[in-house]
């Protein structure tokens, strides 16, 4: 289970959605990104960045971040706070019937991996 959120820097925690007008937002998801800030009526100049973008804000290259979250873990470490949920996102695996026979070998040890993960196993 993974959410997708904006994410501010935390002295920005106390601010409010509309605070956030005209702010230039830095995400992998710009399509997730665009959606929502115009279904808010809110104007923000969306950046597409690849790699470790919680530090986009620490580095004056976005006032904010919409990114993919599931602990927050990573959020805390680069200073950052959760503004609000987005919406909730889960992962799945999909393979269509023909891949799935031919390429069994290759497929199954990573479902069975993923079943031992979901279940609350080691994932080594």
């Amino acid at each position: 289970y993974c959410r997708f959120v904006v994410a501010v820097p935390a002295e920005m925690k106390n601010c409010s959605l509309k605070d956030l007008k005209y702010k230039r937002v830095a995400t992998k998801f710009p399509v997730v990104a665009e959606r929502y800030f115009r279904s808010q009526g809110l104007q923000v100049d969306v950046i597409t960045l690849h790699g470790n973008i919680e530090l986009a804000p620490l580095m004056g290259l976005a006032d904010m971040i919409v990114d993919i979250v599931s602990t927050g873990r990573t959020l805390k470490e680069n200073n950052l706070v959760e503004l609000v949920k987005i919406m909730d996102s889960t992962t799945r695996l999909i393979s269509n019937r023909v891949s799935y026979r031919t390429k069994y070998e290759q497929i199954q040890p990573l479902v069975e991996k993923m079943q031992t993960i979901v279940k609350g196993g080691s994932e080594g």
